[in-house]
């Protein structure tokens, strides 16, 4: 699941090709219908689903329900939050339990429920000396389920919001993959 351009996805969809990884991406589903992440569903061929899901007038739990239902259709087993911009119901968090993993751009429990560069420049606000990214399983609690992989870089002095963002993206592919691995 992803809202924006899934650049944590493109070394996971490596690791399948090359075998690093044994698994398979199924399906690539999104809440927004211009996500660049689509694109790269579109770019597995017409064995991966790869759908956008409309939120408009749906609740919360309907929403869910109906990525479940697209996920489970298309044969998921472990569901990845790339870049997913949506807190999810507690239907679909008890349903996928110790199935869904998210990447959060910070070292948790530091900076929980925040988002993209506002979570590095929550970091650098702090004068933290170092950040990183975290995999954890996605409970009900917003970036309060169990850690299973953090990755970390060094935050130096002159580093920006984005220039910390451009350091800690690049972990998040190969924290995923172990993570997966972990789990497999």
């Amino acid at each position: 699941l992803g809202s924006t351009r899934g650049t944590a996805l493109l070394p996971v969809i490596e690791a399948c090709a090359n075998g690093a990884l044994h698994a398979e991406i199924v399906a690539v589903v999104s809440n927004k219908r211009s996500a660049p992440i689509l694109d790269k569903g579109h770019a597995l061929g017409n064995t991966v689903t790869t759908k956008f899901v409309s939120s408009k007038d749906l609740s919360r739990e309907q929403f869910d329900a109906e990525c479940t239902s697209v996920l489970l259709g298309a044969g998921v087993e472990l569901v990845l939050l790339v870049g997913y911009m949506r807190i999810l119901s507690k239907p679909f968090t008890d349903f996928w339990a110790g199935k869904c993993l998210n990447v959060h751009p910070s070292l948790l429990p530091k900076h929980a429920g925040g988002m993209d560069l506002a979570v590095h420049q929550a970091v650098i606000d702090a004068k933290e000396d170092e950040s990183g990214c975290t995999i954890h399983q996605v409970t009900e609690a917003v970036d309060g389920g169990p850690i299973v992989v953090q990755k970390r870089v060094t935050v130096e002095e002159g580093d920006t919001a984005e220039s910390l963002k451009a350091k800690v993206q690049p972990l998040e592919g190969p924290a995923f993959i172990e993570a997966i691995n972990i789990l497999s």
